[in-house]
């Protein structure tokens, strides 16, 4: 079975809502109906491939045994970077294997598992969980609706969520937006998504052909593949949304209107928003209070350099979370490179004069876009083709 995709998930899907629809509107508790929701969808899901659901459980045993180990000396600075390497040491050994075309211990999920686990630890030595019981931690890693593609949620929110009592009436609330949510997304995935990948040609350069027919086409589909990734991650995150809140959980949105946006800045504040909310909080902004506390960068722009550094090194760190493969690496750096840039930017007396104008927000979109574009290209390997072809 695949999650959001196969006919088989969303059959199984609406016995578990309406299970849980007799139960929330009753007023009953829906946190072990969703546990046990969740191990029957991650049997489903790995019963096809049996070794990578005994990976997937190694995992979980090694991450649980690193959290119940640290909340015991949370303080404790070598139990904490021994857990964290430890959690982190199965997705480098995937990523690196992936890049060398080796068989691995991987297992789909596991790089949003890797972050749900590191979360908890980090939280967890800075003192803002105390405890979490098995059973919370267990269901928050492995909670279905998000185990494949996230979004990334974060745990203190997600167990008050499991622990609140709901009246009928907001429960009922959730569960109507929930089944919205999952028929909105279907529409953006299996509809709207699939008619943009029918239009999806990746080719690479043609010579026989005028150059100017070759850029059109290479325009078009970078533009195509762009709208493509769009409608399917954002359908299949509607969908995640909508099982979370028909099982009490309110899954955190992880798109908003991202085209719409009038910057590179603004661009990851709308787009994949729990992935950059997350390295934002557990990357970008340890990495800067490193750097200002070492004293790495000096003088009048010191938090400039210091804001730029760290932003090209969190963004590389999110092209190889998606692969160590040149396409997803070049892709962080380059828009590492352009929040740089605009960190920069907006540091100017043209921008704080004119930012808020209608014609400069206007030209600033529309190069914004094509920049966001180009870089769709390069993540999905269409500048490789090219260049191969040329």
């Amino acid at each position: 079975m695949s999650f959001y995709s196969d006919a088989s998930f969303f059959v199984v899907l609406a016995v578990i809502i309406c299970g849980a629809a007799i139960l929330g509107l009753s007023g009953r508790s829906l946190r072990g109906y969703g546990f046990c929701a969740s191990v029957v969808m991650l049997v489903c899901l790995f019963l096809r491939e049996p070794t990578q659901g005994m990976w997937a459980a190694a995992f979980l045993a090694l991450a649980c045994g690193c959290a119940q180990a640290l909340m015991s000396r949370p303080k404790s600075k070598l139990l904490f970077v021994t857990t964290l390497l430890l959690t982190i040491a199965p997705l480098v050994a995937v990523k690196v294997c992936g890049a060398m075309s080796v068989a691995s211990i991987g297992f789909i999920g596991i790089s949003y598992l890797t972050f749900r686990a590191v979360q908890v630890l980090v939280e967890t030595h800075d003192g803002l969980i105390e405890r979490m019981s098995l059973l919370d931690y267990l269901y928050f890693v492995a909670f279905f609706p998000t185990f494949t593609s996230g979004p990334i949620d974060r745990s203190r929110r997600f167990v008050e969520d499991l622990h609140a009592t709901r009246s009928r009436d907001e429960y009922a609330g959730m569960l109507g937006r929930g089944i919205l949510l999952i028929l909105a997304g279907m529409v953006y995935k299996m509809v709207i998504a699939a008619v943009l990948y029918g239009q999806y040609n990746p080719t690479a350069f043609v010579s026989t052909v005028p150059f100017h027919n070759e850029l059109v086409h290479q325009v078009k589909t970078a533009y195509v593949y762009g709208l493509y990734l769009f409608f399917d991650f954002a359908g299949y995150s509607m969908m995640a949304m909508g099982a979370g809140y028909c099982l009490g959980v309110r899954v955190p949105r992880n798109f908003r209107a991202p085209f719409a946006a009038i910057d590179i800045r603004d661009f990851w504040n709308r787009w994949h928003i729990t992935l950059s909310w997350w390295l934002r909080d557990f990357v970008f902004m340890r990495l800067a209070r490193t750097m200002v506390r070492h004293h790495v960068f000096k003088g009048k722009k010191a938090r400039l350099r210091t804001s730029q550094v760290a932003m090209v090194a969190n963004m590389l760190l999110m092209g190889a979370w998606h692969g160590l493969t040149a396409d997803y690496l070049l892709y962080g750096l380059y828009h590492g490179v352009l929040l740089a840039a605009f960190e920069w930017w907006s540091k100017t007396k043209f921008y704080k004069r004119h930012h808020m104008g209608v014609c400069y927000r206007l030209v600033s979109w529309f190069v914004t876009m094509q920049l966001v574009f180009l870089g769709f290209a390069l993540f999905s390997g269409q500048i490789s083709l090219i260049v191969r072809g040329a």
